[in-house]
């Protein structure tokens, strides 16, 4: 890819099924999303509405109308999913991205027990309203390290299986969950495992929200891997990284990158 002169990795453009970036949303001030999102909405594939905070946003409309506008897709995080789960309202959560028009719906269990059997008849009934991105991992550091990379694999093939459009991995927003230990690390055998599977990284969304994250599935997976739970301040540092402007990712410029139809 040459950038104003400059050989740099190749990236896929929007729109596009690989190579996504997915900020979240924790509740920025309306003006504050508006700039980000007029400024750097190439960079942009999609937002998430972390949390319950669409419940709570009294601009929620305003904000999905500026990513309508510049082609940003949106969703509300998997926890919300949860909560109305947990209360047995599907029904009113279904009706609620109805009316909002959301483009994707997110569906989890990071913090609940959700039966196999209810998981996929969820996505199918929610492939009728939305794109589905299923999560798999728990929020629950304890409940984490009793998994393996054979768990993994097995869940993430069970909700391609079901039906589901993305699998999103876990690592929390604070990254210390899910694929991470509590200080930050990456669960390097299960990660290992992941890798030298037969899954399909560009049906694999990463959640990545810090720098030494989003570094670290650049260089295993190239310039086109899937991450999620970007900080709004960081589409364009994400950007840098991919093309491999930065010291973090420097050594792979042009080494290598995922570039699907």
């Amino acid at each position: 890819m040459n950038l104003k002169g400059l050989h740099v990795n190749d990236r896929v453009a929007k729109p596009r099924k690989t190579g996504l970036t997915w900020c979240i949303d924790d509740g920025i001030p309306l003006n504050a999303f508006s700039d980000v999102i007029t400024s750097f909405h190439r960079l942009i594939d999609g937002v998430k509405f972390g949390w319950g905070t669409a419940l709570v946003t009294d601009c929620l409309k305003d904000k999905m109308t500026i990513c309508r506008q510049y082609g940003v897709d949106y969703s509300f995080g998997g926890t919300l999913f949860e909560a109305y789960w947990a209360q047995d309202r599907i029904e009113n959560f279904v009706d609620l991205i109805d009316s909002l028009a959301c483009p994707v719906v997110e569906v989890s269990d990071g913090t609940i027990h959700l039966p196999p059997d209810e998981r996929y008849q969820i996505i199918q009934e929610f492939k009728r309203h939305a794109r589905v991105f299923s999560e798999v991992g728990s929020k629950n550091p304890e409940e984490s390290a009793t998994w393996n990379a054979n768990d993994w694999i097995r869940l993430i093939k069970r909700d391609l299986d079901s039906g589901a459009d993305m699998i999103i991995l876990e690592t929390r927003e604070s990254g210390t969950a899910g694929l991470c230990l509590p200080n930050g690390e990456l669960r390097q055998d299960i990660t290992d495992g992941i890798l030298s599977s037969m899954l399909d990284p560009s049906y694999l969304m990463f959640e990545a929200p810090n720098k030494s994250l989003q570094a670290y599935w650049i260089y295993k997976l190239g310039s086109n891997v899937n991450l999620s739970n970007i900080p709004f301040t960081g589409p364009v540092n994400l950007e840098t990284l991919r093309l491999g402007l930065r010291s973090d990712t420097f050594s792979l410029l042009t080494a290598h990158s995922l570039i699907l139809p």
